[in-house]
């Protein structure tokens, strides 16, 4: 009998591996490399708190993927990355930047599982959207379109029979393009150029998925 229930439950939890359905969802920190904007926060507003090389945003993701067959997926991915900076300047008042950055991308992934765990190694392409404000004494609010390229590595152990644990890291090339307002960009004086939100960024990721 107690055999019989051992089988029963590994079954299932194969079943789970090869799930035809993956859902995820979680929040992470990226490293944003983008030297457009670090040139014209640095030159437009020096101050002590110059912008860095690489900088921290936050991460909230979504993703859904279907398994084709026991080695491939593909999938959907959402991602919502937030950065912030702010700073005084010249003793006039504060500077204030924020970025949010729309990230949709189609997905597809190679997948090695076992008893209890997966990994999944892939990448895509996608959308890429901005809404900036800039505040100088009064906000105003940009925007622009582009696109992307996601690299993800994901591992999953399991919690109970559906429900996993998920870590990941990613690399991303975002072409997001020059924001503006009513047709007018962003100008960096010092270089007589628009700013552009094209950016290279690796980040780290924690979750939890579902599968079905």
């Amino acid at each position: 009998m107690r055999l019989n229930r051992i089988l029963f439950l590994m079954v299932l939890i194969n079943m789970n591996l090869f799930a035809q359905v993956d859902l995820t969802a979680g929040m992470g920190i990226s490293f944003v490399n983008n030297s457009s904007l670090q040139d014209y926060i640095n030159s437009s507003f020096p101050s002590a708190d110059e912008l860095g090389t690489f900088n921290s945003a936050l991460d909230l993701y979504a993703e859904a993927d279907y398994s084709i067959n026991e080695k491939y997926q593909i999938g959907i991915e959402y991602d919502y990355s937030l950065y912030s900076y702010t700073t005084s300047y010249g003793g006039l008042g504060q500077y204030e930047m924020n970025i949010i950055h729309h990230k949709p991308s189609v997905l597809g992934y190679y997948v090695v599982s076992g008893y209890g765990y997966k990994f999944k190694f892939g990448g895509g392409v996608g959308l890429r959207l901005i809404d900036l404000d800039e505040k100088i004494g009064l906000i105003k609010n940009y925007s622009s379109t582009g696109w992307g390229l996601v690299l993800k590595a994901q591992g999953y152990t399991a919690l109970s029979q559906s429900v996993f644990a998920n870590i990941g890291v990613t690399a991303r090339y975002d072409l997001a393009g020059e924001p503006e307002s009513k047709g007018r960009k962003i100008i960096n004086n010092s270089l007589n150029q628009p700013m552009n939100i094209n950016s290279l960024s690796f980040g780290v990721n924690l979750g939890i998925s579902y599968f079905f």
